[in-house]
């Protein structure tokens, strides 16, 4: 099912600079969640599996059950959301996965979702927004549940933490213009095919024509872009957030959600 990507253009060099060990590899197959039989292929292309622990003894039973297979005993390696290319570091060496869903995709898009993977991988931060929240995710349910069902509470939390690695990897982007010159320009084409899209957010979700989960997702990917934002998402794309994280977006969550009241 996996088999090594060749790396050509800029992508050789964002790799020795960012994630040197990392594997990127194409799959056969679409996935989100990965079940443990396929998983185990990985074996045949990385050293080790080191899967993801979590008590989970916080996570409250109304969490969709994607979530309870996350913390459960099977090895899980991408998510709902993950998009066309995910990552993981449960894997020695660490990997990028390239999904099939990507083969119409324009050359250039395909590679900087690689590259931004190899700068997330770099980071020392979690895989998923559980990860993130941790045991603060039951106080970011509670602020949410009188608004959104289960699967946008996903939805959102995914977008938040999705600001919050924008926030990280942005500052690494804007610096590529001459040394990724090709991997910057399709980095600064998405944004700009973007931003027309966030100025008819708050008018759009006024007239229920776009749930709030779902606009959150998109201005929440204008963070990595450094694009203005509407309210409230203006909010996560501030220096309090980076230092504060997961309490941040709580507050964040709270705070919105009263105003909506």
């Amino acid at each position: 099912m996996f088999t090594e990507r060749s790396l050509t253009g800029d992508l050789p060099a964002v790799r020795a600079a960012y994630a040197p060990e990392t594997l990127v590899l194409n799959c056969n197959r679409d996935f989100e969640t990965l079940d443990p039989a396929v998983a185990e292929e990985l074996l045949l292309v990385t050293d080790s599996l080191d899967q993801i622990s979590y008590d989970g003894a916080w996570l409250p039973t109304t969490a969709p059950e994607v979530l309870q297979e996350y913390i459960g005993n099977d090895l899980t390696i991408g998510m709902p959301g993950d998009g066309g290319v995910a990552w993981t570091r449960q894997t020695v060496p660490p990997c990028v996965f390239v999904k099939p869903r990507l083969e119409t995709s324009p050359d250039d898009f395909v590679s900087f979702l690689v590259a931004e993977a190899l700068v997330e991988v770099s980071l020392d931060e979690p895989e998923h927004f559980l990860g993130f929240f941790g045991e603060q995710y039951p106080e970011f349910v509670a602020a949410t549940e009188d608004h959104l069902d289960a699967n946008a509470r996903y939805q959102l939390a995914a977008a938040v933490y999705t600001a919050y690695l924008g926030l990280q990897t942005r500052a690494e982007f804007g610096d590529w213009a001459d040394d990724y010159p090709d991997l910057y320009a399709a980095w600064d084409d998405a944004g700009e095919r973007l931003q027309p899209r966030l100025e008819d957010l708050p008018s759009e979700i006024a007239q229920g024509q776009t749930e709030f989960a779902a606009a959150a997702e998109l201005a929440c990917s204008g963070v990595k872009h450094g694009l203005d934002l509407p309210a409230p998402f203006a909010a996560l794309d501030t220096e309090a957030y980076l230092e504060y994280g997961a309490d941040y977006a709580v507050q964040w969550a709270e705070t919105t959600f009263e105003k909506m009241e």
